[in-house]
């Protein structure tokens, strides 16, 4: 057997596989509405079916009308075409409304299923992917999975059956018309089954292209005053452009892959309604088929023709929603770097000990971030953790809540392995508030109970008032009511981080993460944002990384961390009287020589 016959067979099976498999994975989502996407597939036989009528029509019209010069005996004929295209047009519109329901059905529940797995991937995930990446993965997928397909399967239901009435159209005229046309037509479509191996190749490429396109909006959007203020207008011009040529470039190199099909169908089909011709003239002059026969088989064989030249395009358009379907359930099937255990457990006592034990971890492979950590904290001890920018402060503390597993090494909590407890529970139990807070867009109410969504109008009320924020609440016409925005827009920054230190006093988790909560802030906004804290820290076990070292004065612990090892721990008394010590230069540098004892 050749090479060449070899790679097709492959490639049939290959597609056949691809079919099978993507035709089990979507039935849980077809199950729902099976039955009126099937009714809007059946539509689209009567649909195809009664583009046969009118050519077969034309038979005795031509015979009664042209040959034996009689009208009476015709009447009826365009009243029928009339009446059965005005019934296919209704029957069209319903089973557009059909797909178009169930379409929007299936991808709605698609991508019900995308986001909430794309909610359990891990921080790394998102470090790796830009906002374009995220948006392709988990929505545009979903559109060319289902919306797409359902539309070419019902065009494609309906085209086989208008080409299988009016195939029996053309042998009910001439069966020796009939096999040239047919053949002609077949010859026209092995095209298509060399068409999936060179769509798939451009389609992952042009994927990127696009993404890239939207994250440059994305990055528009939210860096719009930083590109004012550097009068960057330009530079993104270029850049924008660029990614538009390299969009355009792949569109272009599929579209030479791709869209050769039809025109290559359209010339071929082409000698078959010339065949037609020529031989159909030479069958009615020796009286083998009548010029009735002969025009009604023209008009079958045309009518055929014309949707087969467009159904390169349709089967592109399957393709391609396959394609999208293999890409969607790659990422469902795709597992997450950090989920829970088989046999995870319930952190459900207050944590007592937290232990870090050899602890190291490490972004990229042999460049570490955290060397061999170890440290111990008691239940309602406050540590805060101080170093040079870049030493592993942040990264220290992101992995309590497990936003990164640790590398080698173990963090406890009351003996037991944080991995081994489920994380739901453990985030439970911490509560965090960053230097830069993210708030949702909604109402200054929807943002603080986020933290807990069963509190009471009474520890909501705390809450506002714990974190400082009554004041500004008062203030406002709609109260906790008033909108802020995308991402808190409308508020100031000591605002923002007084809503979500209100969210986390909601929370009220036994151990709490302060990520530099006060740095972005100035000293006025500092002043009462730090009289907030305070009071979210009374009875919690405290994980500070602190700038301003005067904020964490009266720390049980106060960590140096430097180069991702931890160089002095102690009290704040007992690092500045260290000489030369490496928690003195950092005081003495940030205060001068002051005596701010």
């Amino acid at each position: 057997m050749s090479k060449k016959k070899v790679d097709k067979q492959l490639r049939e099976q290959l597609l056949k596989n691809m079919f099978v498999k993507n035709y089990k994975r979507m039935w849980p989502y077809v199950k729902p509405f099976w039955f009126r996407g099937l009714v809007s597939l059946l539509l689209a036989i009567p649909i195809g079916s009664m583009d046969a009528l009118i050519a077969l029509s034309l038979k005795p019209y031509m015979d009664m009308v042209m040959v034996e010069k009689s009208l009476q005996a015709s009447w009826y004929i365009p009243l029928i075409i009339v009446l059965f295209t005005s019934a296919q047009g209704a029957l069209t519109y319903l089973s557009n409304y059909l797909n178009t329901w169930v379409g929007a059905n299936i991808t709605n529940r698609l991508k019900m299923d995308l986001y909430k797995k794309m909610l359990g991937f891990e921080t790394e995930f998102f470090n790796q992917k830009n906002s374009g990446d995220v948006i392709y993965m988990f929505n545009n997928n979903a559109d060319m999975a289902c919306a797409g397909l359902l539309t070419n399967l019902k065009n494609f239901v309906q085209k086989f059956f208008t080409a299988v009435s009016l195939t029996f159209v053309l042998f009910y005229n001439s069966w020796q018309l009939a096999i040239v046309c047919v053949f002609i037509l077949l010859m026209a479509l092995l095209p298509m089954t060399s068409m999936k191996k060179k769509v798939k190749s451009v389609m992952d490429k042009a994927i990127v292209a696009d993404s890239s396109l939207i994250t440059a909006y994305n990055e528009t959007y939210s860096g719009n005053k930083t590109i004012i203020s550097y009068n960057l207008e330009n530079y993104q011009k270029n850049k924008f452009q660029q990614v538009l040529n390299g969009v355009f470039s792949l569109r272009i190199k599929m579209l030479k892959r791709t869209r050769w099909l039809t025109p290559v169908m359209h010339v071929i089909l082409s000698f078959g309604i010339g065949l037609a011709i020529w031989i159909g003239s030479v069958l009615i002059l020796d009286g083998t088929i009548t010029s009735g026969s002969f025009v009604s088989f023209l008009t079958a064989l045309i009518m055929l023709y014309t949707p087969m030249k467009s159904i390169g395009s349709n089967y592109n358009s399957i393709l391609m929603s396959f394609l999208a379907i293999e890409r969607v359930f790659d990422i469902m099937d795709s597992v997450p770097a950090i989920r829970n255990k088989a046999n995870a457990k319930i952190l459900s006592e207050k944590p007592k000990l937290i232990e870090f034990k050899n602890v190291s971890f490490a972004y990229k492979p042999n460049v570490p971030v955290l060397k061999k950590v170890n440290i111990t904290v008691k239940q309602g001890e406050t540590i805060a953790l101080v170093g040079n920018s870049g030493g592993g402060k942040s990264t220290f503390i992101s992995l309590l809540p497990r936003f990164y597993d640790v590398s080698t090494g173990n963090i406890l909590i009351d003996g037991v392995d944080i991995r081994d407890y489920t994380l739901e529970s453990l985030r439970d139990n911490i509560g965090v508030v960053f230097q830069d807070n993210f708030l949702f867009g909604g109402t200054i109410r929807e943002n603080i109970m986020l933290g807990n969504a069963k509190a009471t109008p009474e520890q909501l009320k705390n809450a506002v008032k714990m974190a400082y924020l009554d004041d500004f609440v008062n203030s406002l016409k709609d109260g906790l009511d008033t909108q802020i925005g995308e991402r808190g827009i409308l508020l100031s920054g000591g605002q923002k981080q007084r809503v979500a230190i209100a969210r986390a006093f909601l929370k009220d988790a036994p151990i709490l993460i302060l990520d530099e909560a006060t740095s972005a802030l100035d000293n006025k906004s500092e002043a009462v944002v730090q009289k907030a804290i305070e009071n979210l820290m009374h009875d919690k076990t405290v994980f500070v990384v602190a700038h301003r070292l005067s904020t964490i004065r009266h720390a049980s612990k106060i960590v140096v961390i430097n180069q991702g090892e931890i160089v002095e721990v102690g009290t704040h008394d007992e690092l500045v009287n260290i000489e030369n010590g490496a928690y003195k230069l950092l005081y003495d540098m940030q205060f001068k020589g002051k005596d701010n004892k």
